[in-house]
């Protein structure tokens, strides 16, 4: 029997679940939010997925049109500046929230 998703991951969240790499073992279910759109992904990667497949996969969903390199993705509210790095290693757990912003401010209209 699979343990279900942590609770902050179901919340206001798409229905679907994307999920990343093949985890044969562990996986984190993140949540990844997009504030500009007031949207939210629910994705589940191995711990040693890349942050920039996390940033790529949840825009493909939630922005498709948008440019990856115009965002940034942060932890615990500090941005991930090497996005080569395992979730892991960027201090994710199940459970965490990414947030992915605009790299620069944009004017509000």
């Amino acid at each position: 029997m699979t343990a279900p998703p942590p609770f902050v991951t179901t919340l206001r969240a798409r229905r679907e679940t994307v999920r990343l790499g093949t985890p044969n073992g562990a996986a984190f279910t993140l949540r990844v939010e997009l504030p500009e759109q007031w949207d939210v992904v629910r994705i589940v990667a191995p711990p040693n997925e890349r942050v920039l497949a996390v940033k790529v996969a949840a825009l493909a969903v939630l922005d498709p049109r948008a440019d990856v390199r115009e965002f940034v993705i942060k932890i615990n509210g500090r941005e991930v500046l090497d996005e080569q790095r395992s979730v892991s290693d960027v201090g994710a757990r199940d459970g965490s929230i990414f947030l992915i912003t605009h790299r620069r401010r944009r004017p509000v209209r």
